[in-house]
């Protein structure tokens, strides 16, 4: 007869935690929203500096008396940045939260143990 040891005796609370199907959903979700959003946001910001530097004309083009395009899109990268965080905060809280108050109630009671 053979004892086998056990894979998770010499492993952390948190790495035993990390190592749980519902961790890994929880990065999945994360990931699902950060990844994509990350993305957009960098080819939109890139767009933005590839047409300053590139299509000054088009960027210099009055909208509303000294108001232009450049201005607007740039005005326009902040609200992008706070519509974001609003997106991801309201996700979070859906989405995320509870599955991590789950798994921090789960650690907690194991490191009590």
């Amino acid at each position: 007869m053979t004892l086998e040891k056990d894979p998770n005796a010499d492993r952390t609370p948190y790495e035993r935690v990390q190592a749980t199907p519902e961790f890994q959903e929880l990065k999945r979700r994360f990931r699902a929203f950060a990844f994509p959003m990350t993305a957009a946001f960098l080819a939109w910001y890139l767009l933005y500096v590839v047409l300053s530097g590139w299509a000054r004309d088009f960027m210099g083009t009055k909208v509303v008396g000294s108001i232009n395009i450049a201005l607007i899109f740039g005005l326009l990268q902040f609200v992008t940045t706070f519509l974001i965080a609003w997106l991801y905060s309201r996700r979070a809280e859906k989405m995320l939260d509870p599955l991590a108050a789950e798994l921090r109630e789960k650690a907690e009671e194991e490191i009590a143990v």
